[in-house]
């Protein structure tokens, strides 16, 4: 809707657009920790560490799916998307991230639902196993079964073991 008149006025245009919900990103910038982002897209999911700057936002540590078929051993013929792929790129993203020196962050999911056992969960799983210190409900996270792909396949949760070696190797 346009705003017409010396009394109105515009909306930002990611909130017109609802790209982004400006009070939540408030909230969450006032913590002072570096934001955890999980987006989950049509074909993969993208991880990263996220800190605020005033001239724009910094990341400080990433990973997706397709970095895990790139650079660790997940199959390429594998959903990049999926419970066990969202959890291994959050699992990586903790890795690099407490390498290079960050121990704490705040979960920023955007505009997904949060709905319990959802796949963001699945990455804030995988972000705590890899050493991040996320403040969160164990109520919401995945089961066991659905973060190792058992609810997939036998062969896909061995795949989720081996990746996940390769990402503590590397």
């Amino acid at each position: 809707m346009m705003a017409h008149g010396k009394r109105q006025r515009m909306r930002y245009k990611r909130r017109e657009s609802g790209v982004t919900d400006y009070r939540r990103r408030l909230k969450l910038l006032r913590g002072g920790k570096p934001r955890a982002v999980v987006r989950v897209s049509n074909t993969q999911v993208v991880c990263q560490l996220v800190d605020y700057q005033p001239d724009g936002d910094k990341v400080l540590a990433a990973s997706s799916g397709a970095t895990l078929v790139k650079n660790f051993k997940w199959p390429k013929k594998a959903s990049r998307k999926s419970v066990p792929a969202c959890y291994l790129a959050g699992y990586a993203l903790a890795k690099r991230a407490t390498a290079a020196g960050h121990d704490a962050a705040v979960l920023d999911i955007g505009l997904a639902a949060s709905t319990r056992g959802n796949r963001v969960f699945a990455a804030l799983k995988g972000m705590v196993d890899g050493g991040l210190d996320i403040p969160h409900s164990d109520s919401v996270i995945p089961d066991e079964k659905r973060l190792a792909g058992e609810h997939i396949d036998g062969k896909l949760a061995k795949a989720v073991e081996k990746t996940r070696k390769s990402i503590e190797g590397a």
